[in-house]
C-alpha cells in the first residue's frame, strides 16, 4: 500500500470469494483497498456484471455489464437490449420492469409461474428478487386485489440472472404474478413502473424521466407509473403513459381482475 501510494501505481489484488459471496478469510483485504468489486455471473449465460461494493472516491451504485467472448469480455454498451431481446412471443406471466443501477435505467424481463400445489403449504420461489418481499406482495393481491393464491406455489425469475433490490419492480411482480395465475398476458410492448405499499397503493418512484426515455428509446408503446409521478413529466413523450393509483385499477387498466 505505501509503495503504491507513494509512486501513483494503481493495483488489482484478487481475493477468493467464499459460497455465500464473501471474501474469504480476513477482512483486512477489503479495509486496506480503495474499491472492491465483484464479478457476477451464472454458470449457464455468457454474460458478466461487475458490481463496486466500495469505493473510497466514488458511488457504489454503478455497474458494468459483459459478454463472454472468444477474445475476452467484451462491454454491452445497452444491457436492456440484451435482457429483453428474446420476447418474440407474449405468454401469460411476462412482463418488462425498470431499475435503476446506480445513474443507469435498466428494462428487464420478469417472469412468473403459478400453479397449483399438491402439498398443504404453498411454495414460494424466487431467483433474482429477495424472497420475503415476494411473499408480502402476494399477501397483498390477496388481501387487496382478492385473488386467492393460497392454493398456488408461485414463482419468480428476473431473466439474465440479474439481481434487484429496487421497490420500483414491486408493481410489475404483482402484475405478472396475477397475469400467470389469471392466464392473460400483459402487452408485450409495455413497461411497468412503480412500487406498492402494504395497502396497495401506488408510492411514488424516482427518476422516473430516465426509465421513460429508455423504454421510448427501446421501441415500447406505453408504460404504467404511480399518479403521484405525474407532476414529474416535463417532457413530452411519445409512450402511452398511464397513471394508476393503486393495484386494483392498475389490474383493471390490463384486465387482470
Amino acid at each position: 500500500m505505501r509503495i503504491c501510494k507513494s509512486n501513483g501505481i494503481t493495483t488489482i489484488i484478487i481475493g477468493h470469494v467464499t459460497k455465500e459471496g464473501n471474501i474469504a478469510g480476513p477482512r483486512v483485504l477489503e479495509h486496506m483497498v480503495d474499491t472492491v468489486l465483484y464479478l457476477e455471473g451464472e454458470r449457464y449465460f455468457s454474460y458478466r456484471i461487475l458490481r463496486c461494493v466500495k469505493n473510497r472516491f466514488g458511488s457504489t451504485n454503478e455497474i458494468g455489464m459483459f459478454e463472454m467472448q472468444d477474445k475476452g469480455m467484451c462491454e454491452i454498451t445497452n444491457p436492456s437490449d440484451i435482457l429483453i431481446s428474446e420476447r418474440e412471443d407474449n405468454p401469460a406471466g411476462s412482463c418488462i420492469v425498470s431499475s435503476m443501477e446506480g445513474t443507469r435505467p435498466i428494462l428487464v424481463e420478469l417472469q412468473s409461474l403459478t400453479s397449483q400445489t399438491i402439498f398443504g403449504y404453498p411454495k414460494r420461489a424466487a431467483n433474482g428478487v429477495d424472497y420475503n418481499r415476494l411473499a408480502l406482495l402476494i399477501a397483498v393481491l390477496e388481501k387487496k386485489a382478492g385473488l386467492n393464491l393460497g392454493s398456488q406455489d408461485v414463482y419468480l425469475n428476473v431473466v439474465g440472472g440479474l439481481k434487484i433490490n429496487e421497490p420500483s419492480i414491486d408493481l410489475g411482480i404483482m402484475l405478472v404474478t396475477a397475469s400467470s395465475f389469471k392466464n392473460i398476458p400483459i402487452p408485450k410492448d409495455m413497461v411497468i413502473i412503480g412500487e406498492v405499499g402494504l395497502t396497495g397503493e401506488l408510492r411514488r418512484i424516482n427518476l422516473i424521466e430516465k426509465r421513460l426515455k429508455e423504454a421510448e428509446k427501446l421501441g415500447f408503446k406505453s408504460a404504467i407509473i404511480p399518479e403521484s409521478n405525474k407532476k414529474d413529466l416535463k417532457d413530452n413523450y411519445k409512450l402511452d403513459i398511464i397513471c394508476v393509483r393503486n393495484i386494483n385499477e392498475a389490474m383493471k387498466k390490463l384486465r387482470l381482475n
